[in-house]
Formats: C-alpha cells, sequence, structure tokens
C-alpha cells in the first residue's frame, strides 16, 4: 500500500440475507483514500452509502474482499480489535449528534478517552471543545444548545482522540442553512488543520461540492469518481 494511503478497498461486497432472499448491499466495491484528503460518498437511498461507511468506520464486516486500514487488514480482525481501532483511528459524526442527554458538552467529549488508558481526560477534553469554539458551553447539557452547537459537540468528541479519519454522515441534515454552513467550514477548516482525512455520507450536493473527490454509489457498485 501506497505510503499516503489511508484507505484502500478491493473489490468489497456486503451481502444481507433476507429469509431466502439475498441482497446484495455491496457488489465489489474498490477505491483508495488517501491520508487528509476530503472524500465526499453519494447516492440515492439504497445505493450501499451507509453499508459502506459502517464497513470503513469498523462498525460493520464486509463479506467478501479487503479492506485495509492505515496498513491494518481490518477484515482479518477480531470484535474487540475493531472496537480499539474505532476508538483510536475512527472519528464519528452523525446526523442526530447522538450525545447524552443528561451529560454536559464536557462529560460527552470525555466520553472517548474513558475507554483507553489516557491521561489528563479533562484537559484533553477542554481542548478539544475550545477547538470548536465551545469553551464557554462546556458545562451546558445537550437541551441547553443549539442544534449546531451540540453538532459542535459531536464533531469535539469526533476528534479528542485524533483519529486517522472523521466519517461524518449527513452532519448537517438536522441543521438550517446557516448551521449547516458553518459545520461544513468547521469541518473543513479542521482537516486543514489537523490533515485529518475526511469522509462525507450525503446525498445533498451542495455538501459533496465541498469534498475534493465525491465517489457515486447505485445499487451497490461505484458508479463514478469525480474530482
Amino acid at each position: 500500500m501506497e505510503e499516503d494511503c489511508v484507505i484502500q478497498v478491493e473489490n468489497l461486497t456486503k451481502i444481507y440475507h433476507m429469509g431466502t432472499v439475498e441482497v446484495k448491499a455491496l457488489a465489489g466495491v474498490s477505491f483508495n483514500i488517501t491520508r487528509g484528503e476530503v472524500i465526499a460518498i453519494m447516492g440515492p437511498s439504497g445505493s450501499g452509502k451507509s453499508t459502506l461507511m459502517n464497513i470503513l468506520g469498523c462498525l460493520d464486516r464486509p463479506t467478501s474482499g479487503k479492506y485495509i486500514l492505515d496498513g491494518q487488514a481490518v477484515e482479518r480482525l477480531t470484535g474487540d480489535q475493531l472496537a480499539i481501532i474505532r476508538n483510536r483511528k475512527v472519528g464519528f459524526v452523525f446526523q442526530s449528534f447522538n450525545l447524552l442527554p443528561r451529560a454536559s458538552a464536557l462529560a460527552n467529549v470525555e466520553l472517548p478517552l474513558r475507554y483507553g488508558n489516557v491521561k489528563n481526560i479533562r484537559d484533553k477534553a477542554r481542548a478539544s471543545l475550545e477547538a470548536v469554539g465551545l469553551s464557554e458551553r462546556m458545562n451546558h447539557r445537550p437541551s441547553e444548545l443549539s442544534g449546531g452547537q451540540q453538532q459542535r459537540v459531536a464533531i469535539a468528541r469526533a476528534l479528542v482522540n485524533e483519529p486517522s479519519i472523521i466519517m461524518a454522515d449527513e452532519p448537517t441534515g438536522n441543521l438550517d442553512t446557516r448551521s449547516g454552513k458553518e459545520i461544513m467550514e468547521l469541518l473543513l477548516n479542521l482537516n486543514q488543520q489537523y490533515k485529518t482525512t475526511l469522509i462525507i455520507i450525503t446525498h445533498d450536493p451542495t455538501i459533496g461540492a465541498h469534498a475534493e473527490r465525491i465517489i457515486r454509489l447505485r445499487d451497490g457498485l461505484l458508479v463514478t469518481e469525480e474530482t
């Protein structure tokens, strides 16, 4: 694998069995992603976007094919090894924020750090919130924050372990236009600052337009790659 290649996918397939029916969510997808690149994965509903994201994020396994992440063959790893990779190498940002409602912004960001042998948890979480512009809202619960602020907390939580990759699944889907624009600007600025690979799963062409490259899926197949 090339030194600057953080993800290599070769002939990736994913088949679900629903009774006697076989559903091929991915039908042989191959591509590489370079370290620090901004990628948009796009396609209509049912194209395989979510399935591909789950595999790239080590939330699921492929049925067949090769997936190499930072030099590791992911398809061969155990469940515990996949959990370690998710915690250390991949940060997730979801459309619905996925914050703990009764915890403060600071406690939400501290959560990934508590799964590893990490020192100075509080300091690291504070620094991550400061990086997304929430230094004055650290002790507020999600219900006391706007949608855009909640997504900033989610981004801070994704960044706190200094992952190789940020995966953002429809990151502006629950936000108004202005907040969505601010979140995209923040993600792109963080990509430039930390050189973290940014993978955005979206159906919105205005979001996809921010990417350096667009991978388009249809019916489980990669149909185009656009620079």
